[in-house]
């Protein structure tokens, strides 16, 4: 006789059956790729008619294009952020300003035209439209000065712009694939790729590899269907305006000259009597004054003269130290900088000068744009009259909004104060430049201007530092080569050789505190030039004459061979 299956068994094989299909449907969901398209004008972020979406070097923008007439306009701040910084608005005249090599010209918005030195210049379109209240560059304009490409794409409407040429890989794709939002096959798709198209590569992971198309969309692909990644060698033919240089065929040897009166201008052949190896002085000759641009001069042709019978160029130095001034004011006016500039070249002019220093310190970010507006437009002038144009510049670490990216292109050189790590106002004393101070000083100015356009400069100074015991504050003093050996032979401080700073430390305790000097000496200042060396850039700097002694000359100059 058969047994018969009892309702148990039955229950258990359904529960048991029931599981295997709730096990299997997971799998098949985890394992399944999600089919979800991403729609364009979603991706491009478009919600208007007049919008077009933007793509820069493979980034998408959240800023849009905007269509006018049948033409492409972008906002000047993108222009300027993306594309081409040397586009500037001036708030005050309602005009933009852009800096050739040679030349600066002027567009009035809704205007058709604009204004060069050589005359007014039109076209058959309007080049900047103001749209609210803010301002919008024709592109195919922008293009005409800018070493760029762009292509226009519909459905969705979408500009793509390339500036960048150098550093990209290309990756083949080996079979038809997806480009997702994100790494991972429940990611949305961005837009399908077929097979033996090339994308460019832009970041590699372990299973997905980030690329975007020519085409502009961005995202994640599985990195199983790709080709290994190989160089783009596509040769282009750079449209970018040439800014010539003033390059000399020998190492930069610059003492800063520190001159506060006119009867301080006699005092240099007595400041140079020892200086062995300086070919170029700067003296403090300029300063500006009031925030319309008016500038005080110290400039003296008999001084010229002098130095240059003495076989050096004459750098004429201009500060912004004076307190009646404000940085903003007169930088971010157009007319101010033009008064400055005017003096300027009509001082160099009058006395012979070979070239001008600027020594704007203290820069802050809101400044920053006009400082380096003012540094293209002084590079104009410089340029046209042959003068050399350096430019002095705190370390990176404490002005990274300086750009020395554009003051590599539009100076001669571009000088790197590598001294006051520790100033009057420090909180706790150090070394005025120690040597990895300015080791990282020049590694990172060398990220944006070439080496045969850096000079570093090195200090001829320090400071004896005392912190006295119980409440009292941290001070310090500023004393020359000879003034520091002085200070420590008369109060019998301990010396020793500190090689992470690469100086020689003394140090006392006495009855009211401890006194600390890390010395400026002829071993530290070796130590600094071999660095110059290493780095085979174009020079040395010496703040200032009078701080050094005799001796550390010739260790100065066996490093500029």
């Amino acid at each position: 006789m058969k047994k018969k299956i009892t309702p148990v068994v039955l229950v258990v094989v359904l529960i048991f059956l029931v599981i295997c299909v709730g096990i299997l449907s997971i799998f098949i969901k985890k394992y399944t790729p999600s089919g979800k398209t991403i729609d364009g004008k979603t991706y491009f972020q478009l919600t208007g008619d007049d919008e077009v979406g933007l793509v820069v070097n493979h980034e998408l923008e959240d800023a849009k294009v905007k269509i006018v007439d049948g033409r492409y306009y972008v906002e000047d701040s993108v222009v300027g952020t993306y594309i081409n910084s040397r586009f500037y608005w001036d708030s005050q005249q309602q005009v933009m300003l852009y800096t050739l090599p040679t030349e600066e010209f002027q567009i009035t918005p809704e205007s058709t035209q604009y204004v060069t030195s050589s005359g007014t210049q039109s076209t058959d379109y309007v080049i900047l439209k103001q749209i609210g209240d803010s301002f919008y560059l024709d592109l195919e304009f922008v293009k005409q000065y800018t070493d760029m490409d762009y292509t226009v794409y519909e459905d969705p409407a979408r500009v793509v712009i390339r500036t960048k040429w150098n550093d990209l890989q290309l990756v083949t794709v080996q079979k038809n694939s997806e480009i997702r939002q994100k790494g991972g096959i429940k990611s949305s798709i961005v837009t399908k790729v077929k097979k033996d198209d090339t994308l460019y590569l832009q970041e590699e992971m372990d299973n997905w590899s980030k690329v975007s198309t020519a085409d502009g969309y961005s995202g994640y692909i599985k990195k199983e269907v790709l080709s290994d990644p190989v160089d783009d060698t596509e040769l282009h033919a750079s449209t970018a305006p040439e800014y010539t240089s003033i390059s000399k065929d020998y190492k930069i040897n610059l003492a800063f000259h520190q001159v506060t009166s006119m009867d301080g201008n006699a005092t240099l052949a007595q400041m140079v009597a020892d200086a062995q190896g300086v070919n170029t002085i700067s003296p403090t000759w300029f300063s500006v004054t009031d925030n319309n641009g008016t500038i005080s001069s110290l400039a003296s042709a008999d001084y010229v003269k002098q130095a240059h019978e003495m076989g050096m160029e004459v750098w004429g130095l201009i500060d912004n130290f004076n307190s009646a001034t404000d940085n903003l004011t007169f930088l971010s006016s157009t007319a101010a900088r033009a008064n400055i500039i005017q003096q300027l070249m009509e001082q160099a002019a009058a006395v012979g000068m070979d070239g001008i220093n600027l020594d704007f310190e203290s820069i802050t970010e809101e400044q920053a744009p006009h400082y380096i507006q003012f540094v293209r437009e002084l590079s104009i002038a410089c340029r046209n009259q042959g003068l050399v144009f350096s430019i002095d510049d705190p370390v990176p670490t404490y002005s990274r909004h300086y750009d020395r990216t554009e003051q590599g292109i539009v100076a001669d050189y571009v000088i790197i104060m590598g001294y006051d790590e520790h100033y009057a106002g420090s909180t706790e004393a150090g070394s005025v430049s120690s040597l990895g101070f300015v080791k990282a000083g020049i590694e990172d100015t060398l990220k944006e201007v070439p080496a045969q356009k850096v000079i570093n400069a090195i200090p001829f100074y320090t400071r004896v530092w005392i912190q006295p015991f119980g409440a009292g504050n941290l001070t310090s003093e500023v004393l020359g080569m000879d003034g520091a050996a002085n200070y420590i032979s008369e109060h019998g401080m301990d010396t020793y050789w500190d090689d992470e700073v690469g100086q020689n430390v003394a140090s006392v305790e006495a009855e009211d505190g401890i006194y600390t000097i890390w010395v400026e000496d002829e071993q530290s200042i070796g130590e600094k030039m071999k660095l110059i060396q290493e780095n085979q850039l174009a020079g040395v700097a010496e703040w200032k004459l009078g701080f050094e002694r005799a001796s550390v000359w010739p260790v100065i100059a066996q490093y500029l061979q």
